[in-house]
Parts: structure tokens; C-alpha cells; sequence
């Protein structure tokens, strides 16, 4: 982290903080879910089985890919990160709103994607956007210390253009977040604000970690949100998309499934670690009336490799219809 950054850095301080940040029940409550399931590998989560807590796969997917003779070139592959454009039509939106960029990015596990990272940094300058999004999964264990990642962050953090907003996705320890809003990222847990331009208005939420710790609330999310209003999720996890849906979000973008991040020749991805059908995995797609958009991810899972399936950052720009 830069040395200049302040931020609660004991249990007590970020206890305190999270209190004042949340309300003494819901932080309480999220440190107590945490505490009773962050490395439990059944039965917790929309997943029964949960391979990233599982410590073992590491050694086993690396074991497999050299056997094969493909780790050299999964490794090579998991640093090439490409900038991906999609375009969002609504007739909804504002016509101040017209052009309106967002910058995605999502499962940067800055800790073990140095290369990655790096990659991106390197892209970022080139990039024209109005406001970024991160949608979770800074780190690349599902517990333990979170330091590393945090200080990847941070170096990324350092070449985006404000204002940055996130939510946290299954890897990462609610713990966090008091460094994360230190460093300008406003994180959105269960919470919405408002965006203005030229007398228009549009609105961005997000909520927690909907797949693993399962504490998201899209009511408390959106309930603020007036009923003929433009809106866009932030959700880690594509999963919850008709509940997204059903509360009336225009847009939808997430990440988590990596797009398979090792898939067989046309892409085709071996698992989504989702619950949802494959279609929604990666890419554009759409629901009822919400457009979503599952990104593939900048950084890599469990092992920092990738086959047929490259890394991503993300430029959503909206327009009217």
C-alpha cells in the first residue's frame, strides 16, 4: 500500500469502523458469516462443492497442465489481458447519458496475476472512460492474509481515473474494505448512489458477495431508486440475474466465472464454478429487459494460467435507443 494511505489496520479498529460504516447489526452479522464459513469447501453458498477452497488444486491443476505440456503456454497466456468493448442500448436512458463510458474490471486476485496486473496498468492510459467499476475478487485465496492483494490493488488503483466504484466478490474478507475506501474505491454493500450529468440522473448499486457468503440484498439495494429511473448492478456473480431482473435493473455486470478460464478449443468452458446456464459465462447477454455483461476476468483463479479463454478489462458504453 502507499505509505500515505491511513486506514484501520487491527481487528478493533476495523470493527469500529465497519459499525459506523454499515450499522453495528450488519457488520456484526457479515464478520460472523465470515468467521463461521470462509473456508468451508461443502455445503455453504449456491455451489455444494467449492474447488477454490479446496488447498490441494493447486498443485493438482498445475501437475495436470505440465503433464500435458500446456502450462508454459497457460501461464503466457493468463498475463495477455485484452480490452474488450461492448456497447448497451436502452431506451431508457437519458439522453444526457448518451456515450456514457464504464470502465469494467473484475477478479483482479492482484496477488497472484503480477503479470496480469502489470498488463492492465499498462493499458489503462489509453483508455477514455467516465467512471470505473470493480466487481470484486481482489484476492486470490478464499482466506487468510489479504495484505498482498491489497497492495496489487493499490497499483492499479493508482493509474484509474476517479470516480472508482466496487463491491466485494467470494474471495474477499468484508475486512477489507476500510483499506479499499482509503485507497478511493467507494465500495457499494447493498447500496446505491445516484449519478449526474447535464440536469440527468442515473443510478449505480451493488451488493456483498451473493455466491459464497450469500449477503446480498438487492431490496436494500435498490428500494432508493425511483420506480422510472435508469439503473445499473454491480454483483460479483452472474447468478443472481433474475432477481436482478425482476427489480427492475436495466443493466447487469459481473464477473466471478472467468469464462471458464480453462476451456476447451472454441472456448468452450470446462466449469463456470456457477450456478446459472453457460450462456450467461461470459460475454454479453440478456434477460427479460436487463441487459448483463459477464466479463472473463483480468486476473486468474486458484492458479494463474488460462487456455482459450484471455483475460479482460471492459468498456460498457451506453446509449440511447
Amino acid at each position: 500500500m502507499p505509505a500515505d494511505l491511513t486506514y484501520p489496520d487491527d481487528e478493533q479498529q476495523i470493527r469500529a469502523f465497519l459499525e459506523q460504516r454499515l450499522g453495528r447489526l450488519h457488520a456484526r452479522q457479515r464478520l460472523g458469516i465470515e468467521a463461521a464459513h470462509e473456508a468451508q469447501i461443502f455445503g455453504q453458498g449456491l455451489n455444494f462443492f467449492h474447488i477454490e477452497n479446496w488447498y490441494s488444486i493447486h498443485t493438482v491443476i498445475r501437475t495436470t497442465l505440465r503433464l500435458a505440456g500446456l502450462y508454459r503456454r497457460g501461464v503466457r497466456n493468463a498475463g495477455a489481458v485484452q480490452v474488450v468493448r461492448n456497447e448497451i442500448t436502452s431506451p431508457r436512458l437519458p439522453r444526457a447519458f448518451d456515450g456514457f463510458t464504464l470502465l469494467h474490471i473484475t477478479d483482479l486476485h492482484a496477488d497472484i496475476s503480477g503479470p496480469a496486473m502489470r498488463r492492465v496498468i499498462d493499458l489503462l492510459p489509453g483508455l477514455d472512460y467516465d467512471l470505473c467499476v470493480l466487481t470484486g475478487d481482489y484476492r486470490g485465496a478464499t482466506f487468510g492474509p489479504h495484505q498482498r492483494a491489497l497492495d496489487g490493488v493499490a497499483e492499479v488503483q493508482a493509474h484509474l481515473r476517479a470516480p472508482v466504484y466496487g463491491v466485494l466478490g467470494n474471495h474477499d474478507t468484508i475486512r477489507m474494505v476500510p483499506a479499499l475506501e482509503a485507497m478511493g474505491i467507494r465500495m457499494l454493500l447493498n447500496e446505491c448512489i445516484p449519478l449526474e450529468r447535464d440536469g440527468a440522473r442515473i443510478y449505480l448499486a451493488g451488493v456483498d458477495d451473493a455466491h459464497f457468503f450469500r449477503v446480498d440484498n438487492i431490496e436494500k439495494a435498490g428500494d432508493p431508486i425511483p420506480q422510472d429511473a435508469f439503473s445499473v448492478l454491480l454483483s460479483h456473480t452472474p447468478e443472481i440475474y433474475r432477481q436482478a431482473a425482476h427489480a427492475e435493473f436495466d443493466v447487469m455486470l459481473s464477473g466471478h466465472t472467468h469464462g471458464g478460464q480453462l476451456c476447451l478449443p472454441g472456448g468452450i468452458p470446462l466449469t463456470l464454478d456457477s450456478n446459472l446456464p453457460r450462456r450467461y459465462g461470459a460475454g454479453a447477454w440478456r434477460y427479460e429487459g436487463m441487459a448483463g455483461y459477464t466479463a472473463r476476468g483480468a486476473g486468474s483463479s486458484i492458479v494463474a494460467v488460462r487456455l482459450n479463454c484471455p483475460p479482460e478489462i471492459t468498456l460498457h458504453r451506453l446509449r440511447c435507443a
